[in-house]
């Protein structure tokens, strides 16, 4: 399964790679977004959940990935910015779903609130629009160690709290890329991080009311920082929204065991796809009266 690679040029300012997986049987586009310090790379389970059933895209922010040699890093790039660059992408690839983990979601809001006429659904997972005690706590020592270039300490801090779920080998890839990501990679996750934390955070329901089309919020039951019943305020400025919770997995959901991967690509599946899903049921509830029969 190999992508279709290009460069794009956003208005001129940025340069983005991307990764187009095309499926001749499909239908529809979705594209993913990263969440903060991730790449094209940390999607590669997904991918494989959702190849063939969509076209499938991947990007890399301009400060990170294979994009960051394209690009000068002459200044911080804002949560507006990561929207607008992401409705540039929803049109060049006439995406018709958008699917965010953790901090992807912030932008993913923003570019949905101005309502891109080709998007018909979106998937927001692993975030929620509360900063709890154990988010809080995770985002003062990231600004502490971030602001210092203590790599150690950034690699272990991820591992401890949010990815404190993901199998040993997944921590180990992390702990290296985390660890040795650029300076400016870690001025722009500094720069990042010290606004959300200073910010009001109402910002992100405020964009959640002007979006208009279906929504699926996506949390674990055992993530503590982005918890499935923060997420759930989403309900109440959404207008048609819903909520999946997958159980025994934390923030990292489809990568951290085989029965949460299978769980969180039905739920994903299941609503951008319904049809197939009541085909599905169909086809198992023959089974099992079938069964009885027998």
């Amino acid at each position: 399964m190999r992508p279709e690679i290009a460069v794009l040029d956003i208005q001129g300012q940025y340069r983005v790679y991307t990764e187009f997986y095309r499926a001749q049987s499909a239908a529809k586009t979705i594209i993913m977004v990263n969440g903060s310090m991730a790449t094209t790379a940390s999607f590669a389970q997904t991918v494989k959940s959702l190849h063939p059933q969509f076209n499938v895209v991947l990007y890399d922010q301009p400060y990170a990935g294979r994009s960051k040699i394209h690009n000068r890093h002459e200044h911080m790039l804002t949560k507006e910015a990561e929207g607008q660059i992401l409705l540039e992408l929803i049109d060049h690839f006439a995406a018709e779903h958008v699917l965010s983990f953790s901090w992807g979601g912030a932008a993913t809001l923003i570019a949905l609130a101005q309502r891109p006429r080709r998007v018909e659904k979106a998937v927001i997972s692993s975030f929620s629009p509360v900063i709890n005690a154990p988010m809080r706590d995770y985002l003062e020592r990231g600004v502490d160690y971030l602001g210092n270039l203590d790599r150690d300490r950034v690699g272990h801090l991820v591992n401890t709290t949010i990815g404190k779920h993901l199998p040993s080998l997944f921590k180990r890839f992390n702990y290296k890329h985390v660890s040795s990501l650029a300076e400016h990679e870690y001025g722009q996750m500094h720069f990042h991080i010290s606004h959300v934390l200073n910010s009001d955070r109402l910002c992100y329901l405020k964009a959640a009311r002007q979006i208009d089309i279906p929504v699926l919020f996506v949390n674990g039951e055992w993530d503590e920082y982005t918890s499935a019943q923060d997420a759930k305020l989403f309900g109440q400025h959404v207008a048609n929204s819903s909520f999946n919770t997958v159980q025994a997995t934390g923030h990292f959901l489809d990568m951290e065991h085989k029965a949460a991967c299978r769980d969180t690509r039905e739920a994903v599946v299941g609503f951008l796809k319904p049809e197939r899903q009541v085909s599905r049921l169909r086809y198992h509830q023959g089974q099992t009266q079938h069964a009885f029969a027998i």
